[in-house]
């Protein structure tokens, strides 16, 4: 099959050209910035487009499938041209779909959550292996590759994101996949550009829910309101399995779950992973993996990229860094973090970058999300600002929306820089939490 990626350079949509290309398609792509690791991952197996731009001539009769990435425009001159020459233009989750739909789909989705759940499954099945496909969307030690499709395997395990699916389709992603197995872990209003209104933003879970197929699975946080809402005024027909935040302490600063096999060890911390690991256990429970075995493999699981991951730093200072960025996530990771080194000094940096959180209205939703914290600092480029065409913000206002008058707040990545160089870092622990890089920050450093 000869398939061509309009923006092959994303972070989901290299990985889906890489494991075509090891499924033995033949792949083409385009993109007009292509960055690390994408550029040095495609160029190794022989698809980095050979210079950058949009090249119409690409686009033949012969194409079977053309696939197209957020990152390209509507009026991409290559779409244009797939257009006229009648080609079937593919979303990103509308082929992965195409290539999963014969075989049991299990989706995991929801505002928080879904990346450290997703892996957490598919940790479990490597553990065992149990061989299926998946698409996660965070890199996983023992996994080359994001994304794996193969013409053998049963399942496939995807992590269903609500964000538009491709500039010409606005359908949520996850509306595309139609899970047989469903989970939902918590739903937080998020992607304002996009969902104007919380109703609206949680209309696309109550459409995810729907679109499971009948007689299918539902794995549902309920612990969480809007979820249980969204479960109970469901009319169609389908599975209901309930989860809730599992029984643990923290002893000599290891985390140990209770279960009726005794105490569990395990290598992550904060209520939030205990709640995603109780959601994976029962997913993993439809895939008939027992729950012995899902522990035994689950006490090596370290985490996904990004989300409380450890920093490892050449004075050996405790940093953790996380992907955090959404209010709901920044809330559950500063509660983790304070939970697990109370008798720490500690200290939370937030980088406000996406189009929501600097947002004045989206701000509230930050209200008290870095209490707990010893020192906190709030960092947002007034460049940023600007490029983004944004009204200018305050740090007035940001100490007022998060509630807290004792936020330092930086507006200056150089200002930011020449504090971070005057903290002895093996004095206390931190938290860095942000989508970006603080303006370039080096954490290892």
């Amino acid at each position: 099959m000869r398939t061509h990626f309009i923006a092959i350079g994303g972070s989901a949509m290299h990985n889906l050209a890489i494991a075509l290309k090891d499924k033995g398609y033949y792949v083409t792509g385009s993109d007009d910035a292509i960055f690390e690791p994408s550029k040095s991952r495609l160029e190794k197996k022989g698809i980095l487009p050979k210079e950058l731009g949009w090249f119409p001539e690409k686009i033949t009769s012969d194409i079977d499938a053309v696939i197209l990435g957020m990152h390209a425009h509507q009026d991409n001159p290559e779409l244009a041209r797939a257009k006229e020459l009648g080609l079937k233009i593919y979303s990103y989750p509308e082929f992965l779909y195409e290539q999963s739909k014969t075989k049991t789909r299990v989706v995991v989705a929801g505002s928080h959550g879904k990346t450290t759940i997703t892996s957490m499954i598919l940790h479990v099945l490597n553990f065992h292996q149990i061989e299926v496909d998946f698409m996660v969307g965070a890199q996983l030690e023992g996994f080359d590759c994001m994304v794996k499709l193969t013409e053998d395997n049963d399942f496939m395990v995807l992590e269903g994101d609500e964000y538009l699916s491709s500039p010409i389709d606005l359908r949520s992603k996850f509306l595309l996949y139609q899970p047989n197995i469903a989970l939902l872990s918590g739903i937080a209003w998020d992607h304002i550009n996009v969902f104007k209104t919380f109703d609206d933003y949680v209309e696309q879970f109550r459409k995810f829910v729907a679109s499971i197929t009948p007689g299918g699975v539902l794995v549902y946080n309920e612990e969480d309101s809007e979820v249980v809402k969204v479960v109970e005024n469901a009319e169609n027909y389908f599975r209901k399995m309930p989860y809730k935040t599992p029984e643990y302490e923290i002893a000599n600063g290891k985390v140990l779950l209770k279960t009726e096999m005794g105490d569990i060890p395990l290598s992550v911390f904060g209520a939030h992973n205990l709640l995603n690991l109780e959601g994976a256990r029962h997913i993993c429970q439809t895939l008939g993996i027992m729950d012995e075995e899902f522990y035994e493999a689950i006490m090596s699981f370290k985490g996904a990229s990004k989300r409380l991951e450890k920093v490892e730093r050449n004075d050996k200072g405790i940093l953790y860094k996380d992907f955090a960025h959404a209010p709901s996530k920044v809330k559950a990771a500063v509660k983790a973090f304070c939970e697990q080194f109370k008798n720490e000094r500690k200290y939370g940096f937030l980088e406000l970058h996406t189009y929501s959180s600097l947002n004045p209205v989206f701000l509230e939703q930050y209200d008290h999300a870095m209490d707990g914290l010893d020192e906190a600092i709030v960092f947002y480029s007034e460049d940023a600002l600007k490029i983004k065409r944004m009204e200018p913000i305050s740090p007035d206002l940001i100490k007022e929306k998060f509630k807290n008058e004792n936020l330092t707040v930086f507006t200056n990545a150089e200002e930011l820089h020449q504090y971070w160089n005057t903290l002895d870092k093996t004095q206390g622990v931190y938290i860095m939490m942000s989508s970006g890089n603080f303006g370039g920050l080096d954490l290892t450093k």
